[in-house]
């Protein structure tokens, strides 16, 4: 299902946006070395609540997961790149964590997520893997607007990802958002301009360029949930939701 927002809805889903930003960076200005992931869950959890909002993934029980998801944010680490299951673990000086969140608040749902290295240690292959992940998704905003197509963006996106050097999965990518947390279209990582469908305003879309450093191979971690890369090597993730708007793409979960 390909749903288009009315403005009213549009509007709440700034509010929603807002939300997620604000949680992420809270998220993020908290955790340090020695932090564990369900202290994470525990703290988004509780920010959630206090926000009035709902969770979009403690229910969530697709094909692809073992579900339901049970928590309230993924978490991945190093290795971990997708659906990250919190569980017991505390993080060391220079992990690459990504952080995953999706909430609905006044019937419209936003989705984010970030990466950054824990602590004081900045290996440079991880900075790397993280600035391609954000450049690719800029990318990806900057083509987006009424009247261009989903091919599009997955065009400039996987444009930006190949010319860093990494291989592009395409099992998972961006997807449209709006009173559920994935709907159609989906926004692959790569693609060629000028196919899929036209984007319309109304239209919320979370575009989410990830990279592993050097395989396109997805292993499922025995949690059933989290994916790894195959070779185990570092991976990265960048999220945000936009909104496609009669003047061009507005996003929607950029910390204010």
């Amino acid at each position: 299902m390909i749903e288009i927002l009315n403005p009213t809805d549009v509007r709440r889903a700034r509010d929603t946006g807002a939300l997620v930003a604000e949680i992420l960076q809270t998220l993020k200005g908290r955790v340090v070395v020695g932090t564990n992931l369900l202290e994470i869950d525990a703290w988004a959890q509780q920010m959630i609540v206090d926000a009035g909002a709902t969770s979009c993934y403690v229910d969530y029980a697709p094909s692809f997961g073992r579900g339901p998801f049970g928590h309230y944010i993924c978490t991945s680490v190093n290795d971990a790149v997708l659906h990250g299951l919190p569980y017991d673990h505390h993080l060391a000086d220079g992990d690459l964590l990504s952080l995953d969140l999706a909430v609905s608040l006044g019937g419209v749902v936003a989705d984010s997520a970030i990466s950054f290295l824990v602590g004081d240690t900045r290996p440079p292959e991880s900075v790397a893997l993280i600035d391609a992940t954000e450049r690719a998704l800029r990318a990806g905003i900057a083509a987006a607007g009424p009247g261009a197509r989903v091919g599009d963006l997955s065009h400039a996106i996987g444009t930006v990802l190949h010319a860093a050097g990494y291989p592009v999965n395409t099992e998972f990518g961006g997807h449209g958002v709006g009173s559920t947390m994935h709907q159609d279209p989906h926004v692959s990582n790569t693609g060629r301009p000028g196919r899929g469908y036209r984007l319309r305003p109304g239209l919320l879309l979370a575009l989410e360029p990830w990279v592993m450093a050097d395989t396109a191979t997805l292993v499922t971690d025995a949690d059933g949930w989290t994916l790894r890369s195959a070779t185990g090597c570092r991976t990265a993730h960048s999220e945000h939701t936009i909104a496609i708007t009669p003047e061009g793409a507005e996003v929607l979960t950029l910390p204010r």
